[in-house]
């Protein structure tokens, strides 16, 4: 009975410290955000691409923020965690400027960032004969358009906008895991998404340029995650071939080799914008490696429920993310504990995992150069 009133009280308190916000330890004062769902904190739900989507409807948002606020998990994102470690409040969506008639104060920094956005448009797609259903348009280039268009209120004059952005930090991604997922899940082949890989990376070069050209001196770029580990594509590559499974981790190695290859081809591309852009800090964000930590050590990390599995999900198989029951929609199931799981619901992670991911980026563990401004 001690030994399970310890491991109560340890429990707890592990929750409750994963609860708390993270400590000023950055020094930026505003935060622009570029990406998909994992940096959406409303872009999406405010846009009306999906009529009444599951992201706006409990379980999403119950862990932080006890409401659906637009963000694809139970609670904060990177995103958050790193306005936290600035001392920021949590950078407003972009479109909340629409609804609520340009009322929004912007000073501090906006996200871009939309739910199922692609780095290239949707003619890219079709013309590689890949007819598949995009949730948005809103891509990388119309979040840099928005960008563009928000500039003047920010600052008018070039010295008054060196000064302004020298202590503002842009994060350009994660962005491209959806030209990848969109293809895979409609059933096309790993050679279909592989092929993708150049114009992915040569989408988000150009926008990095375009943003440093704006003004950006500081930028996070970050690769894409293990997603050899995700539930829904675990479900969708679901083989009985054990040596496509990765024996410390049982993730998917095809996909976390996809993920390895575009991060690979990333890096080398940041590392010629340096060369080219030599007062621009510019930092490549390991998503994976962070990742990879809890994949190959759940226990250690805290995660004691389930990290291929998706908390919050249905269906009979062993992933809990059959693509006919999602999160949040009738006869799904939501776990217990969403701080013992890494995976929310199938795609995304939970504020646990991304609470993880972004401790190591904010040390300087897993960005390089190392992310710090002090």
């Amino acid at each position: 009975m001690r030994i399970n009133m310890l491991f109560i009280v340890a429990f707890s308190f592990l929750v409750s410290v994963r609860s708390l916000p993270m400590k000023p330890t950055l020094k930026y004062d505003s935060i622009f955000n570029f990406g998909d769902s994992l940096s959406d904190t409303g872009n999406f739900l405010i846009s009306g691409d999906v009529d009444s989507p599951n992201i706006g409807r409990p379980p999403y948002g119950q862990t932080f923020f006890n409401r659906s606020t637009g963000r694809c998990s139970d609670g904060r994102l990177i995103i958050d965690f790193i306005a936290e470690a600035s001392g920021l409040p949590y950078i407003p969506p972009y479109l909340q400027s629409v609804r609520t008639n340009n009322s929004v104060d912007f000073k501090k920094g906006a996200n871009f960032a939309v739910a199922g956005a692609t780095a290239n448009e949707f003619s890219f797609f079709l013309k590689r004969g890949l007819s598949v259903t995009l949730l948005t348009n809103k891509t990388l280039d119309i979040q840099l358009d928005w960008f563009k268009k928000l500039k003047p209120s920010l600052c008018k004059t070039k010295p008054e906008c060196e000064q302004y952005f020298r202590k503002s930090l842009f994060l350009v991604g994660e962005i491209g895991g959806n030209d990848y997922n969109y293809p895979l899940l409609a059933f096309r082949s790993f050679k279909h998404a592989m092929d993708l890989v150049p114009f992915v990376i040569n989408k988000i070069m150009n926008v990095t340029s375009a943003l440093i050209e704006e003004g950006a001196v500081t930028l996070m770029v970050p690769g894409n995650l293990p997603i050899g580990c995700s539930a829904v594509l675990l479900e969708r590559f679901n083989d009985n071939s054990g040596w496509l499974y990765d024996s410390r981790n049982q993730c998917y190695k095809p996909l976390n080799n996809l993920a390895k290859l575009h991060n690979d081809k990333l890096k080398k591309g940041l590392a010629a914008l340096r060369e080219k852009y030599p007062h621009a800090k510019i930092m490549y964000a390991d998503y994976y490696s962070s990742a990879m930590q809890f994949f190959n050590s759940p226990s250690k990390y805290g995660f004691t429920g389930s990290v291929l599995k998706a908390c919050c999900g249905g269906g009979d198989g062993r992933y809990n993310a059959k693509p006919s029951v999602r999160c949040g929609e009738k006869g799904s199931t939501t776990c217990e504990n969403p701080s013992t799981y890494a995976n929310w619901d199938g795609i995304h992670l939970t504020e646990a995992a991304y609470r993880h991911i972004a401790t190591g980026l904010i040390s300087g563990r897993f960005t390089m150069p190392s992310y710090n401004n002090n």
